[in-house]
Order: C-alpha cells, then structure tokens, then sequence
C-alpha cells in the first residue's frame, strides 16, 4: 500500500464520512487532473504542467504518498522554471504509475 489515511483521520477526528468525502474527491479530480497534465505535456505547455501539478500535490499529500508528492513538486518546479520538457516526461510516468495504482486501491479498500 503506497498511501496512508494518517494525515486525513487526523483531520477528520474519527468522522468517518469526511473521510469518505475526501477519498470520493481524490477519485473523482486526480485521474482528470492527471490526464489533463498529460495533455499538456503533449502541448507543451509550461504553465498547465506547473498548475496541474501544483494541483495534484497537496491531494497526493493528504494520502501520505511521499514518493508522488516528490514527482508532483518536481513537475511543478520544472514547469514553473520551463525548464527542459523532456525533464517532465521522465518524472511523469512515476507520478502516472503511483496514482493508478492508488486509485485501483482506494476503489477496492473502499467499494467505490
């Protein structure tokens, strides 16, 4: 399991559906907000990666994903910077690989 509800049953002092509402909204804008991070790196378009990532990062980090919150900072930074495209291209597969995965496990911990 590459993600932890630490951080979120802190927050949610034993609330079981605020809980729920936040794994709901995770599913429900992560996977649209990283299929549009890809369509902007086929774009090329330096500000779209750096505002998708910087999206992507604090949900990332709700759920204790250390290594994709690492990949999504770095994305950003490197978008923000315009920095060389290809950089982005080699991060984005990890940061691709760790929400999929997470997805699949949040729907399946979950019954979503």
């Amino acid at each position: 399991m590459i993600y932890s509800l630490d951080k979120i049953n802190e927050m949610a002092e034993g609330d079981q559906e605020f809980v729920q509402s936040v794994i709901s909204v995770f599913l429900e804008e992560v996977p649209t907000d990283l299929q549009d991070l890809e369509s902007a790196l086929e774009d090329k378009n330096y500000e779209q990666v750096y505002k998708l990532a910087h999206k992507i990062k604090p949900n990332v980090d709700l759920l204790g994903m250390e290594q994709t919150r690492a990949a999504a900072l770095e994305i950003e930074t490197l978008g923000k910077s315009e920095a060389n495209m290809s950089e982005i291209e080699k991060i984005f597969p990890v940061l691709q690989k760790d929400i999929a995965q997470v997805v699949a496990e949040l729907r399946k911990d979950f019954n979503l």
